[in-house]
């Protein structure tokens, strides 16, 4: 199925302009979408696939967790994100003393009125930057699944309706720093994709240097020239069209296999869920969408494979001695799992 619909007017007959018109509107706003990988690199330099990465979860009504050491700009690209997108945002520092209150909302009195009243949260905003989301104990983290997976919180009983749309964008540090909590698996699997930051090459490195050394200040992006490029309604007419890219029943399959892989693996204690097949299929809908593509391909579920599912297998601990990762598995598999015609 293509990103255009064919409309029928009220004579009778079909209007060959509309199909058109439908596809030039979608591709404007592909374009616009491509244009934040622009904006995102004024701030941001030698982390394309994560830009790509945080631009598909968008895409697909999914959050993010971003994984790396200090320094490789986690923070600054969720920040440079939100500043190419014209929606609300907030940021929280997750700490140890964090309390589930202070992320959702709590009920307090008001003295004005001598009544309680809720008082939102941080979470009640359009994207949402968990800035090191593990250096908090597992029961504030474990405060925004409702959130993640709902839109909604429930505070004292009652539930609140969180805005559209809505991502949370969550930082950590890897987990063998000191001072850090391991995330819950029911909040792990809440994430669409898990994308690794990985230290700059030389020639990138060089030009964030170069920047720096030209004045460049990462807390003034307006300074840099970052600017709105895409709207709210321009991510729901999006989403619209990812939901109209066709994946064919041997794609389905295809997928399905890999999951299956997975929970066979001897490496491997816990596999895909159908909750990841799910998220493979949307993600891989919307780099479809994001590369001009009418439909899925292997080439795309193959693109999505290792950010949607390294952080939902939960290998067995002579594997992990062994120094097997999440991600060595899942790219045997692919090498395994027969692609179909």
């Amino acid at each position: 199925m293509s990103d255009s619909a064919t409309t029928e007017p009220h004579g009778g007959a079909p209007d060959p302009s509309a199909s058109t018109g439908v596809a030039s509107d979608t591709a404007a706003i592909r374009e616009k979408f491509l244009a934040v990988r622009g904006e995102v690199g004024k701030a941001v330099v030698g982390q394309d696939g994560a830009v790509s990465g945080l631009i598909v979860a968008l895409l697909s009504g999914g959050h993010v967790l971003l994984e790396g050491v200090p320094g490789v700009a986690k923070t600054l690209l969720v920040r440079t994100l939100s500043a190419a997108l014209d929606l609300r945002t907030a940021r929280v520092q997750f700490t140890p003393d964090l309390m589930p209150g202070d992320v959702t909302g709590s009920v307090v009195y008001d003295a004005k009125n001598g009544d309680f009243e809720f008082r939102p949260g941080p979470v009640f905003t359009n994207i949402m930057l968990a800035d090191e989301i593990n250096r908090t104990p597992p029961k504030t983290q474990s405060s925004l699944l409702e959130a993640m997976e709902e839109r909604q919180v429930t505070v004292d009983g009652e539930s609140h309706l969180l805005p559209k749309p809505f991502m949370v964008a969550a930082t950590q540090n890897p987990v063998e720093y000191e001072g850090t909590y391991t995330l819950p698996e029911a909040q792990l699997d809440r994430f669409l994709l898990k994308l690794v930051l990985d230290l700059p090459p030389r020639d990138a490195e060089i030009d964030v240097l170069t920047r720096h050394a030209d004045g460049f200040d990462p807390r003034d992006l307006a300074a840099a020239g970052v600017r709105a490029v895409v709207t709210g309604d321009d991510i729901a007419a999006a989403r619209a069209s990812v939901g109209r890219i066709d994946a064919s029943a041997e794609l389905i399959g295809y997928i399905v296999d890999l999951a299956r892989a997975t929970r066979q693996s001897p490496s491997v204690k816990l596999g895909v869920s159908p909750r990841g097949t799910t998220a493979l299929l949307a993600a891989a809908k919307a780099w479809a969408w994001l590369s001009g593509a009418g439909g899925v391909t292997p080439d795309h579920v193959q693109a999505m494979l290792l950010p949607v599912w390294r952080h939902r297998l939960a290998l067995r601990p002579e594997a992990e001695l062994e120094g097997v990762t999440a991600d060595t598995i899942l790219r045997s598999i692919v090498q395994q799992v027969q692609v179909p015609l």
